[in-house]
């Protein structure tokens, strides 16, 4: 599995019942793949893992996996409890992912060597390569990433948490102590905004929340961010990912509600978010839609 590119997260779209809608998923899905990701991450944060039950699971993962077609990896979210994330890894194992991103696991206080236990569990129980996601109560140290290298199918790491010491030192002590691919990837919301710092630390893989409303203009960013066009670069952080940014910050779970509301209002009915998320507010879709409409004028599509 080679990742590469703009990664994509899919949004999970519901019926009006509440079911999960299908045909628009994979609608989303293989139009996501068409416009250039290089990798889909389905049924992950953005795609409401949260809130989805295990049959749930099963038809996001079969059919992201199905519209792909072989077209690029998918991948898809496991987590919580650890019997709920071994139970979800072997699903998706069965469905035919290409790997896992690894969420963290209930919300308890645990020390990293907690955590890599817990890693550990769920990666001995698949075949699958693994990517940790480190954020919230999952906080890695330098001594457990290295560890976590340490892992056959443990692949890589993604940085939930921005603190730019600490990362620094887990690349340094995971680069000293293995010779193994071990990739790292900038998870923060909104990814984007923060990717040229990360860049400088030698990270260059990040989840695009943007790309599954506006792929156009995701893909205008990684092609300036890639080919040291910093002018485009930077109106594009000012002009549209700033505002972007402050808008997101208002409601804590705008970082998901956002983007379904810019994938409804590119045509994609993909339903409302379930509680405890709300969905964004007129005012503010309004403002996303004024938002998207400014960011494809710096991109010039």
């Amino acid at each position: 599995m080679r990742l590469d590119g703009v990664l994509f997260f899919p949004v999970t779209p519901f019926a009006p019942d509440g079911s999960v809608a299908e045909s628009v998923l994979a609608e989303h899905v293989s139009a996501g793949v068409e416009s250039g990701a290089g990798g889909v991450f389905t049924a992950c944060g953005t795609g409401e893992f949260n809130a989805l039950d295990l049959a749930e699971y099963r038809q996001v993962v079969a059919t992201s996996v199905a519209a792909a077609g072989g077209r690029a990896p998918v991948l898809s979210g496991t987590g919580g409890p650890l019997p709920a994330a071994r139970a979800f890894a072997a699903e998706a194992q069965a469905l035919g992912v290409d790997g896992l991103l690894l969420l963290p696991p209930y919300l308890v206080s645990s020390p990293p060597g907690g955590l890599v236990s817990y890693v550990r569990a769920v990666a001995e129980s698949v075949e699958l390569p693994i990517i940790v996601y480190g954020r919230a109560n999952a906080r890695f140290g330098p001594r457990a990433v290295a560890e976590l290298a340490g892992i056959p199918n443990v692949i890589g790491f993604k940085d939930g948490i921005g603190d730019f010491d600490l990362l620094q030192r887990i690349i340094l002590t995971v680069r000293q102590e293995t010779d193994r691919a071990f990739t790292f990837f900038n998870g923060l919301p909104t990814a984007e905004f923060t990717m040229p710092a990360y860049r400088g630390l030698g990270v260059t893989l990040y989840s695009s929340a943007v790309f599954a409303f506006a792929p156009e203009i995701a893909l205008a960013f990684y092609k300036a961010l890639t080919s040291g066009d910093e002018v485009l670069c930077q109106r594009l952080l000012t002009g549209f990912y700033l505002p972007l940014v402050e808008l997101r910050d208002k409601v804590p779970g705008y970082a998901v509600s956002l983007v379904k509301a810019g994938v409804r209002l590119r045509g994609l009915d993909a339903g409302a978010v379930r509680p405890p998320l709300v969905d964004a507010a007129p005012e503010d879709v309004a403002e996303l839609e004024r938002l998207i409409a400014a960011g494809r004028d710096i991109a010039g599509v």
